[in-house]
C-alpha cells in the first residue's frame, strides 16, 4: 500500500519552503480572518507519534494556502464593472 502526503506533511513542507516562522503562519491565516494560536499550530508540526500531535484537516490547510497567495501576491484587485450605456 502507498501512503500519499498528509495534509501535515504539505503544510511541514510548505513552511520550510517559503522559510515561515509560526508567528508569521499565524499572521498569514489572519489575512483569511482564521485566528489560530501558536499551540495549535505547533501540534500540526510535531511528530506523528507526539501525545500533543494533531492531524491537520482540510480547512485549515485550505486557508492557509489561500492566506499564503495574498501573503506573496497581495489582495485581489477589485474589479471594475463594466459601465452600461
Amino acid at each position: 500500500m502507498i501512503m500519499g502526503l498528509t495534509n501535515n506533511d504539505i503544510f511541514k513542507k510548505l513552511r520550510v519552503a517559503h522559510k515561515l516562522r509560526d508567528d508569521q503562519i499565524v499572521e498569514i491565516l489572519a489575512l483569511v480572518d482564521f485566528k489560530i494560536s501558536k499551540s495549535e499550530l505547533g501540534a500540526f508540526f510535531r511528530n506523528e507519534n507526539h501525545p500533543k500531535y494533531m492531524e491537520c484537516g482540510d480547512q485549515i490547510l485550505r486557508n492557509f494556502l489561500n492566506g499564503l497567495i495574498i501573503h506573496l501576491r497581495g489582495p485581489m484587485e477589485k474589479k471594475e464593472k463594466p459601465k452600461k450605456n
